[in-house]
């Protein structure tokens, strides 16, 4: 699918629309600020406050909402709070000895894993500075399973419900899980379908806002699909696009931060349907290596794009064109979840050191989730189906998975859980040792997990 296409001119006249409609509600500026419980950048724990209406500073006031403690408040210098989530996993990804071929005829080994790791952590000081309408957020991430520790953030303002502007680390979107419902999935990581086609995150200048009730867009430049390891020399002059939408027209929400799974419980059925357009110039990103730093695109038997030998024997892929569009549809009611989301993916207009033997590579993909509550904001079970359909014309074969697991929330909160996953796939399209998935991999993964959030 190019950008040429009916279906893409729709999607841009679509969000051209939108943009005007924001640029004139602008003009009618009101003092409230956005409170988009599905953007993480959007951060409500500030908005509406009553202890801005103390003359005094007030410090370490633990947040009602649960998403903070607040270190410092005055309403005349702004407000500081601390948030925090960490996970401790337990995986094995079995059977631990086998290979797999790619769509060349080339075996592999594959590399399973089996162990127990403090996964990962995230320390956010985030707030308001002089005015609530100025944000910020900075944040501590590392992952110990890929030994990786970086310092990101934002700092952006919020003219008004409708337009907000942020510059920093964010996502082109791609995906509905990237739009800010981290950490409250179902699993502590997503589904293979979903891995495999996202947008990651990267130097982004960004624009949000509800143009209607219960209707919001997103759009984007982007300096890449994923700035993870990748320093600004590294990086080449192209930059990407990406824009969304999303409409939750029954309830205008979809439970916070637009999370997976109705822990709230909702009496009336919500509902939310969205798309998410991304094209980006990717590259190697490497300098004075053999070795591509471009990790995020894959083909669809797992291997890099970017490692010499992809598309054809003894050739390296170093530039190319990446567009993506996904649409996505969710439901909830009195505990029950069920969401789907289809992707499509074109590779092409390829730059290389020698011949290959596609002019592009189209894939597509989808996934389905459903959660129940058997026993109400304590016990949750859920299942999900991933797969991903290779380009046949270019060789490649499909990836498909399916799993079951369970949340147990031992307090009265969903943001402390014990989780636990068994996961069936077939010919892996994913590899990464952050998630759940090994490349090439036939066979069963197990998990278990817990994690908190403050």
């Amino acid at each position: 699918m190019s950008a040429s296409s009916p279906w893409f001119r729709i999607l841009h006249l679509s969000m051209w629309s939108l943009l005007l409609l924001a640029g004139t509600a602008i003009a009618e500026e009101t003092d409230v600020p956005a409170s988009d419980a599905e953007v993480a950048s959007t951060p409500r724990l500030f908005e509406g406050d009553p202890r801005l209406a103390d003359e005094k500073p007030i410090w370490g006031a633990l947040d009602t909402a649960g998403q903070g403690i607040v270190l410092f408040d005055n309403k005349d210098i702004g407000q500081v709070a601390l948030s925090a989530y960490a996970l401790v996993r337990y995986i094995d990804q079995r059977p631990a000895d086998q290979s797999f071929v790619d769509h060349l005829g080339n075996e592999h080994d594959i590399d399973t894993r089996r162990d127990i790791q403090f996964h990962r952590a995230m320390i956010h000081l985030k707030g308001w500075f002089y005015t609530p309408k100025f944000r910020y957020q900075i944040t501590v991430w590392t992952v110990m399973s890929t030994d990786q520790t970086t310092l990101y953030g934002f700092l952006g303002y919020q003219f008004n419900k409708w337009f907000n502007l942020y510059g920093g680390i964010n996502t082109p979107g791609g995906s509905r899980s990237v739009m800010g419902s981290h950490p409250l999935w179902l699993a502590n990581d997503r589904v293979m379908a979903d891995e495999f086609f996202r947008g990651s995150f990267t130097g982004t200048l960004w624009a949000n806002g509800e143009v209607l009730p219960g209707l919001w867009y997103h759009v984007a430049l982007s300096n890449n699909l994923s700035q993870l390891g990748i320093t600004a020399s590294q990086l080449s002059r192209d930059i990407g696009t990406g824009y969304g939408m999303w409409w939750m027209p029954t309830t205008h929400e979809f439970g916070p931060l637009g999370s997976y799974g109705d822990w709230e419980y909702h009496q009336t059925l919500a509902t939310r349907f969205g798309f998410s357009h991304v094209r980006s110039r990717e590259n190697r990103q490497e300098i004075d290596s053999t070795k591509p730093e471009n990790f995020q695109v894959r083909l669809a038997d797992s291997l890099l794009l970017f490692e010499t030998g992809s598309l054809a024997p003894g050739v390296t892929v170093r530039e190319a064109d990446w567009e993506s569009l996904s649409i996505d549809a969710g439901i909830k009611y009195r505990g029950i979840f069920l969401q789907a989301e289809y992707y499509r993916r074109q590779l092409d207009h390829f730059v290389a050191d020698g011949p290959v033997p596609v002019r592009k590579i189209v894939d597509d993909g989808f996934y389905v989730q459903g959660a129940f509550f058997p026993i109400k904001q304590k016990l949750e079970l859920y299942g999900a189906t991933s797969w991903v359909f290779g380009d046949t014309d270019a060789g490649f074969g499909e990836s498909r998975e399916y799993l079951i697991g369970a949340n147990y929330y031992p307090a009265h909160t969903r943001k402390l859980r014990v989780n636990a996953q068994i996961i069936d796939v077939k010919k892996s399209a994913v590899s990464s040792t952050f998630g759940f998935y090994v490349g090439g991999q036939t066979g069963t993964t197990y998990s278990v997990a817990a994690s908190m959030l403050f």
